[in-house]
């Protein structure tokens, strides 16, 4: 065990000067923890170390300097950022790197990103599978970087599936499954510390446990099985106290995703499904290696839709794969407006080095994958915006993401069908009550007055 901590890359941390400059450091932290990196509290112990600099008296010139000297001395590997960073020296030239030309680098301050870069190219990241998809730290919960209203949560690593088009297996491996004990510490975590909406992702949400056989493991003393459904319920049950969101992405359409229908009628989670269709030819999905019947898929989202009216479907989907013909492409087109799906992406076929696609026959011009990407996102936002109009009137909850001055002049903010960057918003009126405020990360109400392309208009009461 000792063995393997020795390998993980220890960063020394000293911050000098203001508060600004103490942000700009625990932005640093936070992402070097997100990426696996340990802190070590001397130079001797750490493998590099970052001085976040101050440069607006003498005096702080001076311990700025004085401390890039010492840490120096005593670890020889130093990066060096904040607002001495900056500072040109009296003949010109920048002043740290003239009194100190062996540091690693130099950047000024607010620039974390820079400063990643120069670690990365000093001690490589380490590599914690399951940090890697999930960009504030919460306990037992880690390091994230979304809002503090909303975490991403990664339940396994890697896939079985062998897509033609995908090379994400030779990069990541097969399915492991998070033991589930583990993600319900870090869910219960999240929510203590004030998340409101918990966004479930993997490669594949659905096959959750399949590598462990859906063996039992352990939430508080409690048995539970290794398996989307009893996964799911129990996060939904953990969210309930805190009138907490619980989302779904990337789950494939296997018939055991019936099975989670009914917690979403019940309110139990969100009823919201982000479905990674890709086609619905099922000779182009056989030519993808696509799994999950999906021949069946119309029929399945209609069955869907029939259990639990509210249930919005998000989905991607491939125009112009090799081989695809006028007439599987319409088909697809059809799909779309038979499955009304709600919210819809779509790329151009494009081959990506590896994949075992660019073998196929049938590889159609880069225009005509193009232009079908362009029909298929037509008759995808047609559908998208009739769905959303059908919305006005209505009174929806509203997550808020956004509310300057408390919301008086306005807002940001989702429902329930609305995932973070990926689907549309609602702006948020001015409040018809003068004592109405919005927080972010806080929950109101508010009718919907109008749809303006992808996003909704509400006014607050």
């Amino acid at each position: 065990m000792n063995e393997i901590k020795e390998k993980i890359p220890r960063i020394g941390m000293v911050s000098l000067g203001c508060a600004k400059a103490l942000t700009d450091s625990e932005l640093i932290l936070t992402q070097l923890n997100a990426e696996g990196y340990q802190t070590s509290k001397t130079f001797q112990g750490a493998d590099l170390v970052i001085v976040n600099t101050c440069g607006f008296i003498d005096d702080a010139v001076k311990e700025s300097l004085d401390t890039i000297g010492e840490a120096l001395a005593e670890n020889g590997k130093v990066i060096v950022t904040g607002c001495l960073g900056a500072k040109t020296a009296a003949g010109g030239g920048n002043l740290v790197r003239q009194m100190h030309p062996s540091v690693l680098a130099v950047t000024g301050p607010q620039a974390t990103q820079e400063v990643m870069d120069a670690v990365h190219a000093t001690l490589p990241r380490p590599h914690d599978p399951f940090l890697d998809l999930v960009p504030h730290a919460f306990g037992v919960a880690g390091v994230k970087l979304t809002p503090r209203h909303y975490a991403y949560i990664k339940i396994s690593e890697g896939c079985n599936h062998r897509c033609t088009f995908c090379i994400i297996p030779s990069m990541r491996g097969d399915l492991v499954s998070r033991p589930i004990g583990d993600v319900l510490k870090e869910a219960a975590a999240l929510f203590e510390g004030g998340v409101k909406e918990l966004l479930v992702i993997s490669q594949d949400t659905s096959a959750y446990g399949v590598d462990v056989k859906y063996r039992t493991g352990f939430w508080n003393g409690r048995p539970i099985k290794t398996r989307m459904l009893e996964l799911v319920q129990a996060l939904g049950e953990m969210a309930e106290p805190y009138g907490a969101w619980v989302r779904l992405h990337y789950v494939y359409p296997y018939p055991s995703v019936d099975e989670v229908i009914p917690l979403m009628t019940t309110g139990m989670i969100l009823p919201y499904l982000d479905v990674p269709l890709q086609h619905s030819h099922p000779d182009v999905l056989k030519r993808m290696k696509r799994p999950a019947s999906g021949e069946k898929n119309l029929e399945r989202i209609l069955r869907w839709r029939q259990d639990c009216p509210d249930i919005v479907v998000r989905s991607t989907f491939i125009a112009g794969f090799p081989g695809e013909t006028e007439e599987e492409f319409a088909h697809l087109l059809d799909f779309m407006r038979e499955a009304q799906i709600d919210r819809a992406g779509c790329f151009a076929y494009s081959p990506v080095q590896g994949a075992a696609a660019n073998d196929l026959l049938g590889m159609l011009p880069a225009e005509v994958r193009e232009e079908r990407r362009a029909r298929f996102m037509a008759v995808a936002e047609a559908v998208s915006v009739a769905r959303l109009r059908q919305r006005i009137g209505s009174t929806m909850q509203i997550l808020v993401d956004s509310a300057p001055a408390l919301g008086k002049k306005g807002g940001m903010g989702r429902t329930y069908a609305d995932a973070p960057e990926i689907d549309g918003v609602v702006q948020l009126l001015p409040p018809e009550k003068i004592s109405k405020t919005l927080r972010v990360g806080e929950f109101t109400k508010a009718r919907i007055v109008s749809a303006v392309g992808h996003d909704l208009v509400a006014q607050p009461f």
